[in-house]
């Protein structure tokens, strides 16, 4: 069995379902700080119920959805379940595409919540089918009870009650809870505009499927779309993903554009409407070709023995706050701001972290899932690794010399002489846009080249 066809068996004690006006979202166990096999994180009514309802269906969507199907694929992949974080205050529903190009992040706030959180922690939800039904029904303020886990009558049926489900190890929504902190935490805010703006924009889409790059731009209060990237733009290929939105622009009052400095090329951005107690965010890949899955924005960190040390130490001291800056997280572990910015990294590796742009704070989650390995998820981190540890590394003068399969390769880069470049065929197509190159990262690991420069 190899590394994309492994599963993880979770295990539901029934299903999710709606019975009167409460909503039940069972969970598969995942992480949780009590004893308890099956926690109920939340249990309480939502202020905001069609709201709620719509924003939950919205991550459920993104999860189902494949918006680049690569001409190698010979059939949709299976659709996995949106992870439910609890920080003791707020619940956060989060998913990836299955194409791992779009990243939707739901997040219920204090002020949505009429009820008691029992625990934090993170775990698998199940939105089936007839929950999706159920959730589309609700309108208004009709009541809407949330209660995540099983109550505590299913406790005495559960051999009878527990439902299989195998669910493919997300091995590219692993990576791609890597890339995305990272790539968000790149990102500033570009403008926002209010709810019927955000309608009329998002009207205005092209519906094709359109593979060319697109840029959107803040200008007093409206926002343009242009084929031409302009100084305050934002990247946007494949517009056609923001729909995701439109269900809940009509509870809107705001929408927030966030992108990374701009430099004419394609990049990532981030979407966030702001609702009454909530939000939701939808994080797209610079290209729709392109999931985070395969950015590489964590290779230098994981390459770095030391950031792999200190990643231990961060989640110590991040604890189970609902959120710590960067600054913050370097403060508590006594790290500089670079050497904690990599430990972040690394944990994100595993699914540890994630990043909030609005807030420009950092926040603590654990997967159900066994990540395994972080280099069986990154080839290009194994391939540098052999490299090292079969000596095909050498310095000449100005350069590093890669021994690899009777070539050589030539990487160029240290201390005042600025970021590093190869001679491979990598280099040259991708020109570090998609993190560095395996030949790169081996010079990183034997200590030839400087470390990482953080901006």
């Amino acid at each position: 069995m190899t590394a994309s066809d492994a599963t993880s068996s979770l295990r539901y004690r029934a299903s999710s379902a709606i019975s009167g006006n409460q909503l039940g979202l069972q969970t598969s166990g995942g992480w949780n700080t009590s004893s308890l096999d099956h926690p109920r994180f939340f249990v309480g009514f939502l202020t905001e119920p069609e709201q709620a309802a719509q924003g939950l269906l919205a991550v459920a969507a993104v999860a189902r959805a494949r918006y680049h199907v690569p001409m190698t694929a010979t059939r949709m992949g299976s659709i996995l379940d949106p992870v439910v974080t609890s920080d003791g205050a707020n619940l956060r529903f989060e998913s990836f595409s299955a194409c791992c190009g779009v990243y939707a992040r739901f997040d219920i706030t204090e002020r949505d919540l009429d009820g008691e959180v029992l625990d934090r922690g993170t775990t698998n939800v199940d939105v089936n089918q007839p929950l999706q039904a159920a959730l589309s029904r609700v309108r208004g303020r009709e009541p809407l009870h949330l209660s995540v886990g099983p109550d505590a009558l299913e406790v005495t049926t559960l051999d009878e009650a527990v439902v299989e489900r195998k669910v493919p190890l997300p091995q590219r929504w692993l990576r791609g809870f890597a890339e995305a902190p990272v790539a968000l935490a790149r990102m500033t805010p570009r403008g926002e505009v209010t709810g019927t703006e955000a309608r009329r924009f998002l009207r205005s889409l092209p519906r094709s499927d359109a593979r060319s790059s697109l840029w959107a731009t803040v200008t007093g209060r409206s926002l343009t779309l242009s084929t031409r990237a302009g100084r305050d733009s934002v990247p946007m290929s494949g517009p056609q993903r923001l729909l995701t939105l439109a269900p809940l622009l009509r509870f809107a009052s705001t929408m927030r554009v966030y992108g990374p400095a701009n430099d004419g090329s394609p990049a990532p951005s981030a979407w966030e409407l702001v609702l009454p107690g909530s939000r939701l965010v939808l994080t797209l890949s610079p290209e729709v070709s392109r999931g985070f899955s395969g950015e590489g924005g964590v290779l230098e960190a994981l390459a770095d023995d030391t950031a792999v040390s200190d990643a231990d130490l961060v989640a110590d001291v991040m604890g189970w706050l609902p959120a710590m800056t960067l600054t913050e997280v370097g403060v508590a572990a006594d790290l500089t701001t670079d050497r904690a910015e990599q430990a972040l990294a690394v944990l994100g590796t595993a699914g540890r972290v994630g990043y909030d742009a609005s807030g420009g704070c950092w926040f603590a989650r654990d997967l159900p899932y066994d990540a395994g390995d972080a280099e069986a998820l990154n080839p290009r981190l194994r391939s540098a690794r052999r490299l090292v540890t079969e000596g095909r590394l050498r310095r000449d003068g100005d350069l590093i010399v890669v021994q690899v399969a009777g070539n050589q390769h030539h990487v160029r880069g240290g201390v005042g002489s600025g970021p590093p470049s190869c001679t491979c065929h990598w280099w040259a197509r991708h020109r570090g846009g998609r993190g560095p190159c395996s030949h790169v990262l081996a010079a990183r690991m034997a200590n030839l080249l400087s470390a990482p420069q953080t901006a």
